[in-house]
């Protein structure tokens, strides 16, 4: 007969799923309260104590922290284990339901009494918690009452190990559980110390000046204890800002994201200059991270610069190789808050020195845009979770739509433009030409960028005016389809000669009609890519 041991502090739904229990032939431990409302509710159950042959001690602080609890619970279901176990007199456990004291609806009682909060710190519950999970591969763990139903029924039309809970399911079931433990856990962290800030991974973040605003407090959290920003070194500088690191990772993402030397300027999260002077021998696109082989990245430094200096004051930098002398005279008078690199040559760290006020962040071998990652965004009350944009997803096939096919020069200029366009704030407009018009193999880079605008016309008016004459003979990257001719229009009559886009508008043809009028080349990519 499988074994259920259940000890809840929120009792929604428990005389009916007891219940259950008891009539798919399951026999039910329980402790204090617990097993007093299930006995109300007409279900057998057996009193933990009784099983033990201890008794509930300290006023209820120990109950259930007994080895032929854990041990029921942490057997592997081998020979031995279980010999070991009927040795002691003891049986597998096969199901922990169990959920924690209410800690955090406590403490946010006005006036709540600190000895009050103590007492509800859940000690047993996520020992229980924890040792199920841990051995879901042989427990099941039910922490939420809202799973009641779905486990009952398992259990109702299924026999078998686990009691008919399959591997999915208990799997499931255990990372809800330690979820549940973590959570728990930072809340209690955050109650003790409110400053000492314990964020959503479970461990105290770094303390940064302030938020976005000098009024708002800030921390920093980073995916592992210990760990610098976004994986780097801050090597000079004061220290990094809020709105410094949203810019950096901005930045960074980009530049690891290419092949061939790349810099990157950003500023207010927006790029407002991108270029790609080569490719080098080994790159990102091998390896998921950044290089530091290959040629200085001071050339495509200077037309990142140079796409919007006015906008480059004051903004941030990353490249994907080794910073360097060059790179720093690149950079020439204008001012940047921080440098991401690689690495930083010892001619850079001494001319950069100069630059007191310039932050320089060391990313050694973090990842690049192109490794498997999540990011994570708040919302009020709550975050938000989504696989990291990495480009194109395989089998993405482009597609010739105009009359006119580009040539193999627009092409390439089309592709480093829809590389960097990934990064652009949505409606998302970038005019790219090659840095050196009569050696395109020297590269590409922007020459105008329109983003963040509530339509895409308004960004598209953006992009060409930065551009001024250089919009001639450039090309043009969306980041979604145009759902009316007059961004295609706008750009016609700047002269942009290729237009990339993802396509998808029931309106496309019309889009077509008018780059097939001004003799434009249009490429569907059928990939829309969306930063909001």
């Amino acid at each position: 007969m499988p074994i259920a041991l259940i000890s809840v502090s929120d009792k929604t739904g428990l005389d009916a799923f007891a219940g259950r229990l008891e009539k798919a032939g399951w026999r039910l431990l329980a402790s204090g309260g617990t097993a007093k409302a299930i006995a109300a509710a007409g279900v057998a159950v057996d009193e933990v104590a009784d099983y033990t042959g201890s008794p509930e001690i300290l006023g209820g602080r120990v109950k259930t922290l007994h080895p032929a609890i854990h041990g029921g619970i942490l057997s592997r279901g081998t020979d031995a284990d279980r010999s070991e176990l009927a040795g002691l007199g003891w049986s597998e456990l096969d199901l922990v339901v169990c959920n924690l004291y209410p800690f955090e609806a406590t403490m946010a009682r006005p006036g709540a009494a600190e000895a009050a909060c103590v007492e509800e710190i859940d000690i047993g519950g996520v020992a229980l918690l924890r040792a199920a999970a841990k051995n879901y591969a042989r427990v099941a763990v039910v922490c939420d009452p809202a799973d009641y139903e779905r486990v009952a029924a398992s259990l109702e039309t299924s026999v078998g190990e686990s009691g008919g809970l399959g591997p999915e399911l208990r799997r499931e079931l255990a990372v809800k559980a330690f979820a549940l433990c973590a959570r728990y856990d930072a809340a209690i962290a955050s109650w003790l110390e409110p400053e000492s800030s314990v964020g959503p991974f479970g461990y105290a973040g770094q303390k940064l000046r302030y938020g976005e605003n000098p009024h708002q407090k800030a921390w920093l959290y980073t995916d592992e204890p210990g760990a610098g920003p976004l994986g780097g070194s801050v090597l000079q500088g004061k220290e990094l800002s809020y709105n410094n690191l949203l810019d950096l990772d901005a930045a960074w993402r980009t530049a690891a994201g290419f092949d061939g030397a790349a810099a990157v300027v950003v500023k207010h999260l927006s790029p407002c200059g991108v270029a790609e002077s080569g490719v080098a021998e080994s790159g990102v696109a091998e390896s998921g991270v950044a290089t530091t082989d290959g040629e200085s990245p001071a050339r495509a430094l200077e037309a990142a610069v140079a796409c919007d200096p006015l906008s480059a004051f004051g903004g941030v930098v990353a490249v994907n190789r080794s910073f360097d002398a060059d790179s720093v005279r690149a950079l020439g008078e204008t001012f940047v808050e921080c440098v991401a690199a690689p690495s930083f040559t010892p001619e850079a760290r001494g001319l950069l020195a100069k630059r007191k006020n310039a932050r320089l962040l060391e990313m050694g071998d973090a990842p690049s845009r192109t490794a498997v990652g999540y990011e994570t965004r708040s919302i009020r009350g709550g975050f938000l979770r989504q696989e990291i944009d990495d480009g194109d997803p395989d089998g993405t096939e482009w597609k010739v739509v105009s009359k006119r096919a580009p040539t193999e020069a627009e092409l390439a200029a089309l592709r480093f433009a829809w590389k960097a366009c990934v990064s652009a704030k949505s409606n998302a407009i970038l005019l790219a030409a090659p840095i050196d018009a009569a050696d395109p193999s020297a590269g590409y880079a922007t020459v105008g960028i329109g983003s963040g605008q509530p339509n895409r016309v308004d960004s598209t008016r953006i992009a060409v005016g930065r551009a001024g004459d250089k919009a001639r003979g450039s090309v043009l990257a969306s980041d979604a389809f145009f759902p009316f001719p007059d961004s295609i229009e706008v750009a016609a009559a700047a002269g942009v000669s290729a237009i990339a886009h993802p396509g998808g508008s029931i309106r496309d043809g019309l889009s077509v009609e008018a780059a097939d009028a001004a003799g434009i080349a249009m490429i569907v990519t059928g990939v829309r890519h969306f930063r909001h």
